[in-house]
């Protein structure tokens, strides 16, 4: 879920070369690149629910579990130097409309490995530690997540002058993150004290929600007009149609989360009767939503691939936002009782798994060979 854009350098400084200077391979490195950890979470966390057994299943969620753990620990660090020892990088990196809002992928990304340790994590390391793990990423990863839905689009309005023509899917990564921590919330509910604290997680959680919902929906007939008006986007950045995938599964999965926690005594039972009415009016026809678009954005792909697509850091966005539509899914099959919706998980979990696996081996054959933290050309 990264963008081929780089921001472009001051005009009085281009014409003069710059020194490569303290960790030259991280100057380059942009929020973007939290898309890869939160592809890698989301295998594990999306499998770990699946709606059948399959030996071995659960141990390979695990690993990959945490596997990402390790990506996002390194990432953070190189991240880290980043901001130290290249700022006028970071600064341009924010001042521009192409990169600025991937700055949700690491709100995503802390909340998805978080998330991650409480559904599988834990068989490795323990509930206690899992629970600790989670807390404070979950607390990181909501915190950052509000900053960002709101510090991003000021700077879209204020700094980046952006024309309705150029609406592109990577303007709901801010807005999303707030939908990734309602959706992963409720994970921690039944470890906090009955009552107040368990009640009040839970209605944060629909706020943002919420939150997340309603900016979408402003968003997404943008998104939809580009697309239909102002032809196909560019090779490069056409998997980034599969970002509107995201808060359409995230919302799915976010309100049967609050259905399966409110159904275990965390709230009265009219209200625990009404989260569960509403997750089924309002996730099958979002899930309908989902995929019409998963066969459109599927199909731009194609043709994209067809007139010459090739790897691109964009290709990422092939698996968190199906993920999230593999967690729909499976909530509404527990909810509806259909197994039409067991299927339809299964199906998409096989896509992601697919997805992950060429995304992850195109990413390593970039960075051994350099390409991928490159200077942009």
């Amino acid at each position: 879920m990264v963008t081929v854009a780089h921001p472009q350098a001051p005009s009085n400084t281009a014409a003069l070369p710059r020194p490569a200077g303290i960790a030259p391979a991280t100057r380059h490195l942009g929020p973007n690149w939290y898309a890869a950890v939160m592809g890698t979470a989301i295998i594990a966390g999306a499998g770990a629910t699946l709606p059948v057994h399959i030996p071995g299943l659960r141990t390979a969620c695990t690993a990959v579990w945490a596997l990402s753990l390790l990506m996002l620990a390194a990432l953070l660090t190189a991240r880290t130097l980043h901001w130290v020892h290249h700022r006028d990088q970071a600064r341009a990196h924010l001042l521009d409309p192409a990169v600025a809002p991937f700055y949700g992928c690491l709100s995503m990304a802390l909340l998805a490995v978080g998330g991650g340790a409480l559904l599988v994590g834990e068989d490795w390391i323990g509930t206690s530690a899992a629970v600790a793990l989670d807390a404070v990423l979950f607390t990181a990863g909501t915190v950052i997540g509000l900053a960002v839905a709101v510090a991003i689009p000021y700077l879209m309005a204020v700094e980046h002058r952006t024309e309705p023509g150029q609406a592109s899917p990577v303007w709901l990564l801010p807005v999303v993150a707030p939908m990734v921590s309602a959706a992963l919330g409720p994970l921690l509910v039944p470890h906090l004290p009955a009552g107040q604290a368990q009640q009040t997680l839970l209605y944060a959680c629909l706020a943002m929600f919420g939150l997340s919902l309603l900016a979408t929906l402003v968003m997404l007939p943008m998104i939809f007009t580009r697309l239909l008006t102002g032809g196909s986007y560019p090779l490069a950045l056409t998997p980034a149609l599969f970002l509107v995938l995201g808060p359409l599964g995230q919302s799915t999965t976010a309100v049967n989360k609050f259905a399966d926690t409110a159904a275990a005594g965390v709230v009265p039972a009219p209200y625990a009767q009404g989260f569960a009415v509403f997750a089924v009016l309002y996730g099958v026809p979002v899930m309908g939503f989902a995929l019409l678009w998963l066969a459109l954005a599927g199909a731009m792909v194609v043709r994209a691939r067809r007139r010459g697509m090739g790897f691109a850091m964009t290709w990422w966005a092939f698996t968190f936002p199906v993920g999230t539509c593999v967690t729909g899914a499976e909530g509404l099959g527990r909810h509806t009782g259909l197994a039409v919706y067991d299927w339809l998980a299964l199906a998409l979990y096989a896509l992601l798994v697919t997805a992950w696996t060429v995304a992850l081996t195109q990413t390593l054959r970039g960075l051994l060979n350099g390409k991928l933290l490159a200077a942009p050309r």
